[in-house]
């Protein structure tokens, strides 16, 4: 297929009626740059014990192994930012996680885009992805011009900060790329200053292995006794890093209903929490993100964060 610039245009029109905030596109091929980064990021063991990240090495640095015959990704936004918060004396979740789990949700929207996109084009093949694959979102997103990699390592955009969520459709389509945009962290330092753990050891470069989300989420056995005192009550998560950078001053709430809070999430205490019971966390989490640490990962966290001192 030749390129043509009205299939792009299709293309945004029907991603911005879906309710996604962005949406670029670039060209389908190896990602030169980021190669030895990732490569160096692994080598020096930054992913803990997320050892999937080591999988699918090649198939993450170029879409034409996961989409034989890919010409396009098309990277899509979709916004989380909640219009309202936890209660600020309590354990925290992270702010993705308040409502249904977004691959769901995003997931659905982006087949409905590819068949629109069927329709409306005729014989396109190839893939929907929502972070369940082998697929750099954020080296993405910014080669299609949906924003920059921040020093915190989250893609940032000037308009809408950072509190959206990342999803790509990997086409055989031939589309004209987008032009990335340029690097506006200028000299803050408030993402690497704000973080407890100092997970952001240097501008630009994330120890994964000393995130709070890691901890409370990825890590499966006993939290280490040397990070205690440095949750900042995060059970859940942590927001930190994005709740500091002056672009999420931008950052607007959702217009999805899907993705708003069960009314005892924002209402419980340091108390509730530390009482709850597996038939109240199926309640609160049902069909959320949450439950991917399950009830007793959970259980773990908050006691962690009760004997903190």
């Amino acid at each position: 297929m030749s390129t043509t610039l009205p299939y792009k245009k299709l293309i945004k029109l029907e991603a911005d009626r879906l309710g996604f905030i962005s949406c670029g596109v670039s060209k389908a091929d190896f990602l030169e740059e980021e190669a030895p980064r990732l490569e160096q990021w692994l080598k020096e063991g930054k992913n803990g014990q997320m050892g999937y990240m080591e999988n699918h090495f090649d198939k993450r640095l170029d879409p034409r192994l996961l989409v034989p015959g890919a010409k396009s990704v098309i990277s899509l936004l979709y916004n989380y930012y909640p219009s309202v918060n936890q209660r600020d004396d309590t354990y925290k979740i992270s702010k993705y996680a308040y409502g249904r789990d977004y691959h769901f949700v995003i997931k659905d929207k982006l087949k409905s885009l590819f068949e629109y996109i069927k329709n409306e084009i005729g014989a396109v093949e190839g893939r929907v992805f929502v972070d369940s694959a082998p697929v750099l979102d954020k080296a993405w997103a910014a080669r299609s011009g949906l924003g920059w990699i921040g020093k915190n390592s989250n893609l940032l955009a000037k308009k809408t900060g950072s509190f959206f969520f990342i999803a790509e459709l990997i086409l055989d389509l031939e589309l004209e790329p987008d032009t990335p945009v340029t690097d506006h962290c200028g000299s803050c330092t408030a993402c690497i200053d704000a973080c407890p753990t100092e997970a952001i050891h240097e501008p630009y470069r994330v120890d994964g292995s000393k995130c709070i989300s890691y901890f409370t989420i990825e890590l499966k056995e006993e939290i280490p006794q040397s990070e205690k005192g440095k949750f900042d009550d995060w059970m859940f998560g942590c927001d930190i890093c994005q709740d500091v950078c002056p672009w999420n001053r931008f950052s607007k709430p959702h217009n999805e209903p899907l993705f708003d809070p069960h009314p005892d999430l924002l209402a419980f205490t340091k108390s509730d929490w530390e009482e709850i019971t597996q038939e109240t966390f199926g309640k609160i989490f049902q069909k959320s993100a949450v439950k991917r640490t399950k009830f007793a990962g959970l259980q773990r966290n908050i006691s962690f964060l009760k004997n903190q001192s």
